[in-house]
């Protein structure tokens, strides 16, 4: 019987040790992960934000030609009514 005790008594806190080592260990692991899901979700991000960049740039590019065309209309109208008034 001592001898179950005595094993016992080894092995408790062994197995006591190699499961906080294990606990510890796949923490770690599941910190990767998660790190590396919320790169790729910045990454992710990071792309849409570029892609509405480029796509607000273009619209803006777009706006700004209207507005000179209008400026060139509105000029001519003036003068139109420079001339008649």
């Amino acid at each position: 019987m001592s001898e179950h005790v005595y094993f016992l008594s080894i092995f408790v806190p062994l197995a006591a040790i190699l499961a906080i080592f294990g606990m510890k260990y796949y923490a770690a692991i599941a910190s990767a992960r998660a790190r590396l899901a919320g790169d790729e979700a910045y990454r992710k991000l990071a792309e849409q934000c570029a892609l509405g960049q480029s796509e607000t740039a273009t619209r803006l590019a777009a706006i700004e030609s209207a507005t000179a065309q209008i400026g060139q209309r509105l000029a001519s109208v003036e003068a139109i009514l420079k001339d008649v008034g």
